[in-house]
């Protein structure tokens, strides 16, 4: 069965959803050119309130090895999401002192973006259109045999999600613009997107 990861919560109400719907997954985002960043201390806030059965991703832009530790060790969030110009080291140093999951996020244009994502020393790759929350898709024939688990990304919705499956094979898919009205979380779009995931749609 295809996880699903909702991403970008940032209110109570969107952790409420959370807790009903119960994706495999949800994400804080601590990039702060985002309309979607969290404080640290507003994420510990969510997370303490989000059930305990639904890990929490960390999403950041080339942000400090030790800021992202200090989110994972203070138990804010269970995985991290890296969507800069990290390098193999740093997600080796990461995986290396925390033991926890590290998402690497590549950017989908050519075959070469993908055969440079599988080199990746992350336990995931991600392969989305841009550096997220952007709501556009990205050409998927590029995603030909991708030869470990994935993460797809890229203006998924209720809409075209069971395509998506099929036609690519994702070990997850991620989605967060898509699932918004006027800009914050919508309860009836996260639970056709997690319904068409999981074959209730």
């Amino acid at each position: 069965m295809t996880k699903v990861k909702v991403c970008g919560l940032r209110r109570e109400e969107d952790i409420a959803f959370a807790n009903e719907l119960m994706p495999d997954y949800i994400g804080f985002v601590f990039a702060k050119a985002s309309r979607r960043y969290v404080l640290p201390e507003r994420a510990a806030e969510l997370r303490r309130v989000l059930s305990r059965k639904i890990p929490a991703v960390g999403v950041f832009v080339d942000e400090p090895v030790e800021h992202i530790l200090a989110l994972l060790e203070g138990g804010v969030i269970d995985a991290a999401q890296l969507h800069g110009g990290e390098s193999a080291a740093d997600v080796r140093a990461l995986k290396r002192r925390t033991g926890r999951t590290v998402i690497q996020a590549f950017r989908v244009e050519t075959p070469e973006d993908i055969a440079r994502a599988v080199e990746s020393p992350a336990d995931y790759i991600l392969l989305d259109n841009g550096a997220g929350g952007t709501g556009e898709m990205f050409d998927w024939s590029l995603i030909a045999d991708v030869p470990r688990p994935f993460f797809l990304a890229g203006g998924l919705s209720a809409e075209n999600v069971g395509e998506a499956i099929v036609r690519c094979s994702p070990y997850a898919v991620d989605s967060s613009s898509k699932l918004e009205t006027d800009g914050t979380k919508d309860y009836s779009k996260m639970k056709a997107f997690i319904d068409a995931v999981r074959g209730n749609g």
